[in-house]
């Protein structure tokens, strides 16, 4: 028998390879980017063409290569950060296996340019799926540029496993935040199909953060740092308002280098314990900087997973430092003065100021207080919740009540016993209790609305009707990159729901006109809401784009606990809901009412 061992072609072998450093076209974007970092970069130019299935470019002004290290740089396990096994284990660079450049160039085609200070004359190198074409000098300045064209060109199965391009741009996105918001001092150019996306000045982390996720984030950014003779710990988290359905704007970076914990994760989470919901979460930014020797990250390729050597140390202290600073927060809001993002927010110069600030600070602890995790602040605003609620009876005398929009868009008749014109019993402002033949029936009216404004939404994006209501005062509405990206891959269903609205700008939509059941609501909430909400459900569930945004809009816009209803609009509650396909439960399953019997009834009295 013949021998069945034998050697991979380079060619084969890189390809392999690549499989694991080279999944997708953001992956290829975090390589380079790197790089650039390692190399001493202060600024950085990154081009995107067709959500880097075309082009993707990284140009900076590091300290570049010569002519050797340019060839050498495209060999396997080629690397100028590992000299022996110990190196390892004092690692503080972004790369260090060598195996970036070799595996894009597997399965892409490669153009990179070079030179150092010293050189007069800097080295162009094409490559091809690991074919070498061409070297030659080139005049150009220090620093290096790198061109990756028609990714996957030579392995067509690969490619087709890309998404579209709007989910290939937000992980692009997502890579670049990461890079971009652990180098502050760098100096970001990045270009989208040549339309510039961001213009990033060296700055601190704070005006950064500002930068990238938007100027709403300016009010909501609390300053965290600890420091024990082994670990410290710094950056900035949010305020518990602030918590979103969503976990994605989490970060860690440990010396520099961004990291997925969950375990850590948990240490932030637990400290906002009794300030957020379960179902929420806070933002954060913070930075571990401890002994490299102490970490472990040559676990997986994309060393976004690490190992400690004494991880519950670490989680003690990042707990201890998130408390530490909710703490201040809450006796007193953030002031950095090491940063200007926050100052001027604190430092009225006017009387007027002073007092409009007194109001958002009571505003802001008025909040917490309606979360139902922060039952024991019910006392101390008793006085202030009967004010508000005399204001809403005043209101009402007058002739202003809230109103809500329960239009009938269906004529069908109640089930036999639920009757007509009987008096009906709102409980706390949560719950709606009304007597039928057999017992009586309770009907949770968040759920309830919920339930009829889902199967009203669904229905009309079917039939693409696309109702809307003009807005008097369009409203612009600033959105980070990644969910503008979403926007725009979903904004045919968005409309057939009723909003109407247009592309302002890279990362702007103007909202001329909502649906009609949005009443005395905020068209920038409710749309930022929106999409929220989706981007939740999507993590969450394996439903279609129109089921998700008729559940994301009937979530965001369904009444609240606590809302009062006057008697026209809880018959038309009642009628509404029993005129449902399925009025038994929400779309998340949730029941919407219960009937208690008599014989139940009964019973409790046994």
């Amino acid at each position: 028998m013949k021998d069945i061992i034998h050697l991979l072609p380079d060619s084969i072998a890189n390809q392999i390879a690549a499989g694991e450093v080279v999944q997708r076209p953001a992956s290829v974007v975090k390589e380079l980017l790197e790089n650039s970092i390692d190399a001493g970069s202060t600024s950085i130019t990154i081009v995107i063409r067709e959500a880097g299935k075309s082009m993707i470019q990284v140009i900076d002004d590091g300290v570049g290569m010569s002519v050797t290290d340019a060839r050498m740089s495209f060999e396997r396990h080629a690397t100028s950060k590992i000299k022996d096994a110990q190196d390892l284990f004092e690692i503080k660079s972004m790369g260090f296996r060598g195996e970036a450049l070799a595996s894009i160039a597997a399965v892409a085609q490669v153009e990179l340019k070079s030179k150092r200070e010293e050189d007069e004359l800097g080295t162009s190198i094409l490559i091809e799926g690991s074919e070498f074409k061409s070297q030659e000098a080139v005049s150009m300045q220090r620093g290096t540029s790198v061109c990756v064209k028609n990714l996957f060109y030579n392995i067509p199965a690969r490619r087709n496993f890309l998404k579209s391009n709007p989910v290939e741009l937000r992980h692009i996105n997502d890579d670049f935040f990461r890079i971009a918001l652990s180098n502050p001092h760098v100096v970001f150019k990045y270009l989208q199909n040549d339309q510039e996306i961001f213009q990033l000045d060296s700055s601190k982390l704070s005006k950064r953060i500002v930068q990238l996720f938007g100027k709403n984030y300016q009010r909501q950014l609390i300053s965290c740092s600890e420091e024990t003779a082994e670990i410290k710990i710094w950056g900035y988290i949010g305020k518990p308002e602030f918590a979103k359905k969503t976990r994605g704007e989490q970060y860690f970076f440990i010396n520099n280098r961004f990291i997925k914990n969950p375990y850590l994760n948990h240490a932030v989470v637990t400290a906002y314990e009794g300030m957020i919901q379960d179902d929420v979460y806070p933002f954060y930014v913070l930075f571990i900087e401890m002994d490299p020797k102490h970490v472990d990250i040559n676990v997986h390729p994309t060393k976004t997973e690490v190992k400690f050597d004494d991880d519950r140390l670490l989680y003690s202290v990042i707990a201890s430092a998130t408390r530490q600073s909710l703490a201040r927060f809450n006796v007193t809001p953030s002031l950095d003065f090491e940063t200007d993002v926050n100052f001027e927010q604190f430092i009225p110069q006017r009387e007027e100021d002073r007092t409009n600030i007194s109001e958002k600070r009571y505003s802001e602890f008025k909040t917490l207080k309606d979360r139902p995790s922060a039952k024991n602040w019910e006392m101390l605003y008793q006085s202030a919740d009967e004010e508000e609620r005399r204001a809403i009876e005043q209101a009402r005398k007058e002739g202003k009540p809230e109103t809500l929009i329960f239009t009938s868009e269906r004529d069908q008749s109640k089930p036999d016993q639920v009757p007509t014109d009987q008096s009906t019993l709102q409980i706390h402002g949560k719950y709606l209790a009304r007597q039928i033949k057999s017992g009586i029936v309770l009907i949770d009216q968040c759920a309830a609305h919920e339930r009829i404004l889902y199967e009203r939404y669904l229905l009309r994006s079917k039939n693409q009707e696309g109702v809307s209501q003009s807005s008097l005062f369009p409203q612009q509405i600033e959105l980070n990159p990644s969910d503008m990206s979403l926007v725009m891959e979903i904004k045919s269903e968005i409309r057939k729901l009723g909003f109407d609205f247009d592309e302002f700008g890279k990362s702007c939509v103007v909202i001329n006109g909502v649906p009609p059941e949005i009443i005395n609501s905020s068209e920038k909430e409710i749309f930022e809401g929106l999409v929220e909400q989706f981007k939740f459900n999507k993590a969450k569930l394996d439903i279609g784009i129109r089921e998700n945004l008729a559940r994301s809009l009937a979530k965001r816009t369904s009444i609240k606990m606590g809302h009062q209803l006057v008697e026209t609009e809880i018959n038309e509650l009642f009628d509404q809901l029993f005129a449902c396909e399925q009025p038994n439960y929400t779309p998340d399953g949730n029941p919407t009412f219960v009937v208690l019997s008599l014989d139940k009834i009964a019973s409790l009295f046994n």
